[in-house]
């Protein structure tokens, strides 16, 4: 096939195909290892989704943005509204009622028979009803057993919706659990007493489970249970309540924090070692519930002739309760792929009155299927149905199964800006009918291609001699590259910063922090390559530091994005790591040095005096001197493996601590100590928000990241490293092609340089590349079914240093004070590029920008405790504009600049503190 080709700046290397839009671009040089037919490799060599992109409908679906293409079994109804967290069908199967968040709902109410959405509930001042708050819990709603009443699981109890004849829902009241102490209620399953006189609540923030009197309203009993109750049934005169958090720790036990509580917990992963479910015996409600010991991360309880169901999320199984027995009496494994054991995350069951147990795997998109007859007999797996994007609850009503996914088709909801977001999220349900076996059979074979679940994708190394290459075939065998560096920054997407290239595929009216705000970003695309079609997979940062990290958001963190309250970033809470262990563990347990400057840190102490100003200052003395830093600052993990590997002096996320200030505390270790086989660094002041304004900020990411390049490149180290840099998430702007595309780059002599690449990447090929280069074994499925970046590499390296280039943004841009240094100077801007910001407010702007500063006063940006996204991802985005553009330019889609109260989809939840 006739190819053309062309580099970026002189116009050779390009990769296009004939009729290709865009067609990935490498130069000649690129080398692969090929293997003789029949030898086996160490992860799939074919590329299965090619230069596919994200929103787009291909031959095995709808692609979304972690790995996977969606097209499920069955009628879809998309709901274009926020993720549902969790959904109910009424007594009588003609209404579902699903707790959504992310889209200004709380509650959407679907007409079954009609196959439709019927009403939206929310804090709206147009919703009918309205209500005080979005925030929803993990669990619910829940229909009583008549069905004229729905309870919503909010914060601090429950809001009790009478329903209406046609299923609508009205008369919202109250139902409140008081806080104890500092712990609000955060309610998870709720289930009714035969008569609905009794609602049963697992409190999940208290650690206990409550009687409340329906019509009064009222606590009249409580029961102590254990860590996190999540999900509850009630078969036999009994309560089976599941524990996130597993049993209350014992004396001297290994613990890690979880919303005020102690869990036991693994030091070194983090992640919770118990799983138990609380029995309360209704008929001696004085005695203490009694445990019976499951899986990690109980989540779903279901209970159905004679036995309880129990998904065990972690540990990729379903425990079978015998109600007689009053113990697990099978456990039946959810692991459908032989290369993988966990990462499936089972999250919802129900079981046909035909005898066919159905189980959600949540990250593997699909259900599985599987004969049930007794509690004593074996079930035996049939095989899986597609769904769409993380499937989270499930029930049959007569022929009909019904599969509500938290993530639908991705973040395509359909919005009047001109471009899209991370928060543009969409859910989904799913109507069929069970298949027969055969087509089941079909299915399945369908959800291994959607997934790339293939043969020999996890090899190890063998005893053959393997000669060295960039991103060796096995795990194990020897790769020139000694040294990874991976540079965490925060929240930016593709257009924002690359948009002003015409080499890529970038929108240049969506480009905020071009070339003259960001050279050094450029400078590097061109030298080593520019990838145009590479997407983060979060929606925010809880959920993007897990990505990369753990190569996974595990069902803890999907299930808490309606209140983010129990905890945001998952760095403080146990339950929101996995049993496989972390980025750096998994290094250390492969034999690999860790050096860790801030990634996945969650406190920071700061001495008095460390303002921006002071530490802007202190770095230009260090950067000029030598001299170590003025300020003593101490930045730690409460994950003690973690901390035997970090730098504390090294500074979390807070948006007033500069990234130059970072970037020479880095330089100072890296000179004294040499790197790591593995070395992770957050850099984080492109998340904008602190006191000089975006486009500084960005600048000054942007410089420190050139700098540490410039400083690793003209090392001894340079021969025989990697650097890869990437955004958390992608959540803090617009993008033309989809909200999580975003900007990467991958930095090596063994890179491919001057080229555009179009291949489909996310951050989890990234990590995949890291694991396959230092011999670490893949920490769950996704990670193990990704393809590594092998066409990033060459095995002919080119040795050229990168030299940082000044920034043309003065990096105290905005400040309301100057530090005592004097302004920052920067260099002459390129007069072919699209002018920075001045930090000029016009005078007819002045009001508004008054209010946007109180607003942001308001936020959690900086300080010791600052959480990156804890203020209203659509405020904080039009901010960033208008900083970004002097206050002078609408936000996209949008006619005036508008006041914080006034930005549509300011009534998202607030409680979203990124990281």
């Amino acid at each position: 096939m006739q190819v053309t080709r062309r580099r970026i700046g002189d116009g050779a290397t390009r990769i296009r195909r004939p009729g290709a839009r865009r067609r990935v671009l490498f130069t000649l040089a690129m080398t692969a290892v090929v293997l003789a037919a029949g030898t086996d490799v160490g992860f799939p060599r074919s590329d299965p989704f090619g230069e596919d992109q994200v929103g787009r409908l291909y031959e095995q679906g709808q692609l979304v943005s972690a790995n996977q293409y969606v097209d499920p079994y069955g009628d879809r109804l998309l709901i274009p509204n926020g993720k549902i967290m969790s959904s109910a069908v009424s007594p009588d199967g003609t209404h579902l009622a699903a707790a959504v968040t992310d889209g200004g709902t709380a509650l959407v109410i679907v007409d079954v028979r009609g196959w439709r959405v019927q009403q939206l509930v929310g804090s709206a001042a147009t919703s009918v009803p309205r209500i005080d708050g979005n925030s929803v819990g993990q669990e619910g709603p829940a229909y009583s057993p008549d069905g004229r009443h729905l309870w919503l699981g909010q914060p601090d109890g429950y809001t009790r919706f009478t329903v209406a004849p046609d299923g609508s829902v009205t008369d919202p009241v109250a139902v409140k659990i008081p806080r104890s102490g500092a712990q609000q209620a955060l309610v998870a399953g709720l289930v009714f007493s035969a008569d609905g006189s009794t609602a049963y609540a697992a409190v999940n923030g208290q650690n206990r489970v409550v009687a409340i009197d329906t019509a009064a309203g009222t606590v009249k009993q409580s029961w102590k249970v254990g860590n996190a109750p999540r999900g509850i049934a009630l078969a036999g005169g009994k309560l089976y309540v599941s524990n996130e958090g597993g049993r209350p720790a014992r004396p001297g036990e290994s613990t890690l924090d979880s919303y005020g509580t102690k869990v036991p917990a693994d030091p070194r992963t983090g992640a919770v070692t118990t799983g138990t479910v609380s029995v309360i015996d209704l008929a001696h409600p004085t005695a203490a519930p009694v445990g019976i010991d499951v899986g990690l991360h109980p989540t779903a309880v279901y209970a159905k002739n004679g036995a309880v169901f129990v998904t065990n999320t972690a540990t990729d199984s379903v425990s079978v309760i015998d109600t007689r027995r009053g113990r697990v009496v099978q456990t039946i494994s959810t692991r459908p792929w032989s290369e993988a054991s966990i990462g499936y995350e089972p999250d919802a069951v129900t079981l046909t009155d035909d005898g066919h147990l159905l189980v959600t795997l949540g990250r593997a998109n699909a259900v599985a299927v599987y004969r049930y007859a007794s509690p004593l007999e074996p079930a035996s797996y049939l095989g899986l149905l597609p769904t769409d994007y993380f499937p989270a609850e499930i029930t049959s009503s007569g022929n009909d199964v019904l599969v509500s996914s938290t993530r639908g088709i991705d973040a395509l909801r359909p919005t009047a800006a001109a471009g899209h977001s991370t928060h543009d999220t969409t859910s989904s349900v799913v109507r069929f009918a069970l298949p027969g076996d055969q087509e089941i059979r079909r299915q399945t074979a369908r959800v291994f291609k959607q997934n790339n679940w293939t043969s020999g994708a996890a090899r190890t190394a063998g005893s053959h001699k393997a000669e060295a290459v960039p991103v060796p075939e096995r795990i194990g065998d020897p790769s020139t590259i000694k040294h990874v560096f991976l540079l965490v920054k925060e929240n930016r997407t593709y257009d924002q910063v690359y948009g002003d290239m015409p080499q890529g595929n970038g929108d240049p009216t969506l480009t905020q922090f071009g070339e003259n705000v960001t050279p050094n970003q450029h400078a590097l695309a061109a030298q080593f390559g520019l990838y145009d079609n590479t997407y983060d997979i979060g929606t925010n940062s809880a959920e993007g530091h897990n990505w990369l990290m753990q190569a996974d958001n595990p069902e803890y963190s999907e299930s808490s994005a309606g209140e983010h309250l129990r905890s945001y970033d998952t760095q403080d809470d146990a339950l929101g790591h996995q049993s496989s262990g972390l980025l750096w563990s998994s290094a250390q347990a492969a034999g690999r040095t860790v050096r860790d400057f801030g990634e996945f840190h969650r406190f920071l102490t700061k001495p008095a005096g460390a303002t921006w100003q002071n530490l802007y200052c202190d770095a230009r003395h260090m950067a000029a001197t030598g001299a170590g830093s003025a300020y003593r600052m101490v930045s730690s993990s409460p994950i003690p493996s973690l901390n035997e590997v970090s730098v504390p002096a090294y500074p979390k996320f807070d948006t007033s601590v500069p990234d130059v200030y970072r970037a020479e505390i880095w330089k100072q270790d890296f000179e004294k100590n040499g790197p790591a086989d593995l070395n992770m660094l957050w850099l984080s002041s492109d998340h904008t928000g602190g006191p000089a304004n975006a486009a500084a900020q960005v600048a000054d990411n942007d410089l420190a990241v050139g700098r540490i390049v410039d400083e690793i490149s003209h090392s001894p180290y340079w021969k025989d490293s990697a650097i890869f840099v990437v955004e958390d998430d992608s959540q803090g702007g617009l993008d033309h092609v989809d909200g999580h595309r975003a900007p990467i780059q991958v930095i090596s002599p063994y890179a491919q340089h001057g080229v555009v690449d179009s291949r489909y990447y996310t951050q989890i090929n990234m990590i995949r590349t890291i694991e396959q280069i230092l011999g670490i074994k893949p920490m769950n499925q996704k990670d193990t079914a990704a393809t590594p970046m092998t066409g990033a590499f060459t095995s002919t390296p080119d040795p050229t240093p990168f030299t940082a280039l000044p920034n043309r943004t003065s990096l105290t841009n905005g400040l309301a004070t100057e530090p005592s240094c004097g302004p920052d100077v920067p260099a002459p801007q390129n007069p072919g590029a699209t002018a920075p910001a001045t930090g000029t407010v016009p005078a007819a702007a002045a009001a508004t920008v008054r209010k946007w500063s109180d607003w942001k006063q308001q936020q959690r940006l900086s300080g010791p405790d600052a959480a990156a996204d804890l203020a209203n991802p659509a405020q904080m985005n039009h901010l960033t504009w208008y900083e970004a553009h002097d206050w002078q330019t609408p936000y996209p889609g949008e006619q005036a600049v508008l006041d914080p109260a006034d930005v549509p989809g300011a009534l998202l939840p607030a409680a979203e503190g990124d990281g």
